[in-house]
């Protein structure tokens, strides 16, 4: 029998950190065993800018997902955004050798590395190398260059560009943490592989994930991501408005944002009105539903616009990049009463609100399919993708003797004990489902993205073993 692959994925947010733990049932939805989440601390913007309050985090999350699932996690898919990430798009060619021969996955490869060596500012690192469209020999459009005849093979490339120091720093949190790194993804990317079909990335979609601290927007066209930016604006700097201009605290504009707030202040009656308590023995405040939702309109008129800027920057009026699925909303922000109705408003595009739940098991609860756990799904999904047995049940680690790899001493100080080395090997053994890391039928694209990643993490780890 099929050992289940058990995926895990781990959203580190501005305001929330969340570790999903699922596997794939037998009619291929994703089964959600064990959900952990906790409060963000130590990111901003979607930076860690305090290491220890982040692990702290991180590991409440986990051990949250462990007793609600009964899976104890080794490793994790983790999603990367915030406002360092920048795109640019290139293209780039090679000239063959010898045209005769057939175009394979090292012609590629080569291509890939060309584009690796493009200058970046200081500080800087390539990501994510994404190919959108081949030409072979100047014919165009062609998706699958594999087994093709050509002299000189080009390619468009979505290039992914981020701060290497922000990077690192959630791969140090999640090693302290005591878990291992699998893979990064670009979280719009992960959030688009949860709430969009295949038809509207053909037909060409936007999709606006509206998170605490940053709004991600990821543009597809003919199946290919076409652009990704990141707005450093987010549900965080409603709230501080809402706190500054009724003058309460943040806890309860976060409770106001959520249980009154309105994107359109048309909606509320002058004589809606709600009472605070006052603190700490004070009068109560008492606040204009009207007023309220004129600060939440203010600002989020703010954040359509940007993201609407980025829409244009990418030429969507040009009836070759119209974008006939129109937008669509996930993420906590999108949550947020008649937002769908102000950004069809803004921007006179369709507008829906994206739902993780097409790729979900019927049994899935409520909470779950909510557009604030869309990225955290599209982690999982990405997880489920590289094959890799993340997590085994807690009685097999019982069963085990108790021996942790990573505060074991130096190998050298147990030369004279030979069974040491053999005991370890005997319990590495059933977990050796690794093995077969890529499906066989895959595209072009998906390998180009598998293997570029698995070769970053691999180098996130090299520096993080190097620093020690």
């Amino acid at each position: 029998m099929e050992k289940d692959n058990i995926a895990v994925g781990l959203d580190i947010g501005t305001t929330k950190i969340v570790a999903m733990i699922g596997k794939k049932n037998e009619y291929g939805k994703l089964e959600i065993l064990g959900i952990g989440k906790s409060k963000s601390l130590g990111v901003a913007r979607g930076v860690v800018n305090n290491i220890t309050q982040t692990i702290q985090s991180i590991q409440q999350a986990i051990v949250e997902a462990e007793n609600n699932s009964g899976y104890k996690i080794k490793d994790v898919v983790v999603g990367i955004a915030g406002q360092h990430i920048r795109s640019i798009q290139h293209t780039d060619y090679i000239s063959r050798n010898n045209p005769e021969e057939v175009i394979g996955e090292k012609d590629i490869q080569l291509l890939i590395d060309q584009v690796n060596k493009l200058a970046m500012l200081p500080g800087e690192e390539i990501i994510h190398v994404l190919p959108q469209e081949f030409k072979i020999d100047g014919q165009s459009e062609i998706k699958e260059p594999i087994g093709m005849y050509g002299g000189r093979l080009e390619s468009s490339f979505h290039v992914v560009v981020g701060q290497a120091s922000s990077i690192r720093n959630v791969g140090r949190c999640i090693q302290s943490s005591g878990i291992e790194l699998s893979g990064l993804t670009l979280e719009p990317l992960a959030s688009a592989d949860a709430v969009l079909s295949q038809e509207e990335k053909e037909a060409g979609v936007a999709l606006i994930d509206i998170g605490g601290g940053t709004t991600d927007l990821a543009i597809f066209k003919d199946g290919i991501i076409r652009h990704t930016a990141v707005i450093p604006f987010g549900g965080n700097v409603i709230t501080d408005d809402i706190k500054e201009g009724c003058s309460i605290i943040e806890k309860q504009a976060e409770l106001l944002k959520i249980k009154f707030g309105s994107a359109w202040p048309g909606e509320n009656k002058d004589n809606e009105i709600v009472s605070i308590p006052g603190l700490r023995g004070r009068e109560p405040k008492e606040i204009s539903l009207k007023n309220l939702s004129k600060i939440i309109h203010a600002r989020v008129v703010e954040i359509v616009e940007q993201v609407f800027a980025e829409i244009k920057a990418y030429g969507h009026e040009d009836p070759r990049k119209k974008l006939i699925a129109g937008i669509v909303l996930t993420g906590g922000g999108a949550q947020l009463k008649h937002i769908k109705q102000l950004v069809e408003y803004i921007t006179g595009m369709d507008t829906r609100i994206g739902y993780p739940n097409e790729h979900l098991a019927g049994n899935s609860g409520e909470e779950i399919s909510s557009p604030l756990y869309a990225t955290a799904v599209g982690l999982v999904m990405n997880s489920i993708e590289n094959s890799s047995q993340s997590a085994v049940r807690m009685e097999m680690v019982k069963e085990q003797p108790k021996i942790v790899y990573r505060t074991a001493p130096p190998v050298q100080r147990y030369e004279v004990e030979e069974n040491y080395v053999e005991r370890v090997e005997t319990i590495d053994e059933p977990e050796e489902v690794v093995s077969q890391k890529v499906p066989k039928n895959e595209s072009t694209e998906t390998k180009i993205r598998r293997s570029f990643f698995d070769r970053y993490v691999d180098k996130i780890k090299e520096f993080l073993d190097n620093a020690e």
